[in-house]
């Protein structure tokens, strides 16, 4: 993530309005992964809860942020395509918490930017395709991710050593959304 970019998520009057940092890159990782390109003019917005009104003091600093989240966006994409998207260094497992706090917000960043592309994902990968269930495998991972007590405790009603379910399930999403875009991408160009 940029420094400007990283800047203007810590600035204190405008971190209570904006996504946190991993918040934003799952986002943007979610418009990323996308089957169809969508123009950030339509996205920018939820960044910042969808208000009408930018949280910006001035249109400079909007102009910067816009132009930093697009950048994000381009190597993001980038990354996706070439199967070379990894976590962030601060996403990562934990002990005590089983996944840190930038890892939830990752997770609740996809999941919220897959809402708008949700449209996209089911005329490309309709349910009863065999392609759905890679669409459906990304969003149980990330779903999983974000509430990790709770995968927890399913993993192991369902016999499984939930630990390293667990520890496999965070260690395959990069090959996971990286496959999951290059599908959906593939699926774009054959129509």
């Amino acid at each position: 993530m940029s420094s400007q970019l990283s800047e203007l998520l810590q600035n204190p009057q405008l971190a209570d309005q904006l996504l946190s940092e991993a918040q934003t890159r799952g986002f943007v990782t979610a418009m990323a992964a996308a089957p169809h390109l969508i123009d950030p003019a339509e996205w920018l917005a939820f960044l910042w809860g969808g208000e009408e009104t930018s949280p910006f003091a001035s249109h400079e600093e909007l102009e910067t942020y816009a132009n930093a989240i697009v950048n994000l966006w381009n190597e993001t994409r980038e990354a996706l395509l070439t199967g070379s998207w990894q976590w962030p260094e601060a996403c990562r497992l934990d002990d005590k918490e089983l996944v840190t706090q930038e890892t939830r917000e990752l997770a609740e960043g996809v999941l919220q930017g897959w809402q708008l592309a949700r449209d996209d994902w089911e005329t490309i990968m309709p349910e009863e395709s065999e392609d759905n269930a890679l669409l459906g495998g990304v969003l149980l991972c990330f779903s999983l991710l974000y509430d990790p007590e709770n995968a927890m405790e399913a993993l192991s009603q369902e016999g499984a050593d939930s630990l390293a379910q667990f520890e496999e399930i965070f260690n395959s999403v990069p090959t996971m959304i990286c496959g999951l875009t290059l599908r959906a991408h593939a699926l774009v160009e054959e129509q």
